[in-house]
């Protein structure tokens, strides 16, 4: 129950984080129109067929995949035709006749005074929102999605995201609300009735375009965004007490890479063993790798999706990093882990790489393998290795850059100490010295 709780209280965070906004001109279209035969349907709809999909995604299979991909097509052309009948109904109507007259009938949404919403009309365009819809995963619904990929589609996994959607759903209701206040009083103040609808219309137009296109996330990347994350892991350490615990490294004690000090050592504790890379479905840029051909390597291994913001605003600096090192020793591997079904399209993870220009090694882990033998959690993580084959350091979550370039460096330094300390010619020069 108490995890039920924090999932829902994860969803009404979501008002705060910026994946709301592809999907709030669909939303907002329908304020001002009567609450329970309108909106409630509408997210009603969302909300039930977030849960829906989110669990399919689970069961894994192409099958779910196409299944995502073409609900998505048909959910893009049935807003499309609703943004058009907002902005012009007669212009709809000489367009595409036969469609839109159907159209008319199920949505009734035309927008013009003698129009009334039906809740069928508003649950056809909630589900239709739904199945466009990818809220950021934060450590609260990356809990869930991890969950389910890993226990695969049950009722509790289910129930965990129909309470998160519902969350999601509640504080949107409440913003619609008040947006309805609002456009009300404009269109009795000034008369603006049929430009809001014609601008609502417009707005729903672009938000196709934009997700049509695969835009909405690079968009995204590019807002200041609110981080919800401390809330939510707040709201998970209140429940469980087994919070990972991010090591720390003085900053005096960091060696720069190109430093080579006799046994020098780092600080940096150790926190495990460098797990197995096998179990990618893929590899992209690179052969497959193993452990035993990174060792003598320092390595960073990140865990990322391509449509997570938070992901999007940490590779600029992975990639960084890679081509900072790479030439002194470090090897940056890539874990892609989907969210979502469409997410498990491997053209579509090799696109977001072309986009992103990452030159690193990927590993397509689509059935969780390398995930699980990490034992994470999180999108992104990063975790990194020393020339041992052991896990040095981790992070989680955007942020702290200037501290994880330290920990590289300091990897790098510490192991060419044991390089040249290893190296034949290094006894001769300790016993000449």
């Amino acid at each position: 129950m108490s995890l039920l709780v924090i999932a829902y209280l994860g969803g009404v965070l979501t008002i705060l984080s910026p994946c709301i906004l592809p999907v709030l001109p669909f939303v907002f279209a329908r304020a001002g129109q009567p609450f329970v035969k309108s909106t409630l349907p509408m997210l009603a709809g969302m909300a039930m067929t977030f849960a829906l999909v989110a669990t399919l995604a689970a069961v894994g299979g192409s099958w779910a995949v196409h299944a995502n991909e073409y609900g998505r097509y048909l959910a893009l052309a049935l807003l499309a035709v609703f943004g058009v009948t907002l902005v012009s109904p007669q212009l709809a109507a000489v367009l595409a006749r036969p469609v839109v007259a159907l159209a008319n009938k199920l949505l009734n949404s035309a927008g013009g005074p003698r129009s009334t919403p039906t809740a069928a009309s508003s649950l056809i365009l909630g589900i239709a929102t739904g199945l466009l819809w990818a809220p950021c995963a934060g450590p609260i619904l990356g809990l869930v999605l991890t969950g389910a990929a890993l226990q695969g589609a049950n009722v509790q996994t289910t129930l965990l995201f129909i309470a998160y959607s519902a969350g999601a759903a509640t504080s949107l209701a409440v913003a619609v609300l008040i947006g309805g206040r609002i456009f009300a009083a404009m269109k009795q103040t000034l008369g603006a009735g049929e430009w809001l609808r014609r601008g609502l219309g417009i707005a729903v137009i672009g938000g196709v375009v934009v997700i049509g296109l695969g835009a909405d996330t690079g968009y995204l990347a590019r807002l200041p965004s609110f981080n919800t994350g401390k809330f939510e892991q707040a709201l998970l350490d209140a429940v469980h007490s087994n919070k990972p615990q991010v090591a720390t490294m003085p900053a005096d004690k960091v060696v720069l890479a190109t430093e080579v000090r006799q046994n020098y050592r780092s600080d940096l504790p150790v926190e495990g063993q460098f797990p197995s890379l096998d179990g990618a479905v893929e590899w992209l840029n690179s052969p497959p790798l193993t452990t035993e051909q990174l060792r003598g390597k320092v390595v960073l291994v990140d865990f990322w999706t391509f449509s997570c913001i938070n992901c999007i605003h940490t590779v600029p600096h992975v990639r960084a990093w890679y081509e900072k090192y790479k030439d002194q020793g470090l090897v940056v591997i890539g874990v892609h882990a989907p969210e979502y079904a469409f997410e498990k399209k491997i053209d579509n993870v090799k696109k977001a790489i072309s986009d992103f220009k990452i030159g690193y090694p990927v590993a397509i882990d689509n059935n969780f393998k390398i995930w699980q033998a990490f034992d994470n959690s999180y999108w992104p993580a990063h975790y990194f290795i020393d020339a041992k084959g052991q896990i040095r350091y981790h992070h989680f979550g955007e942020g702290d850059y200037e501290e994880s370039e330290k920990v590289i460096q300091d990897l790098l330094a510490e192991a060419k100490s044991e390089q040249a300390e290893n190296h034949p010619a290094a006894p001769a020069l300790r016993n000449n010295g």
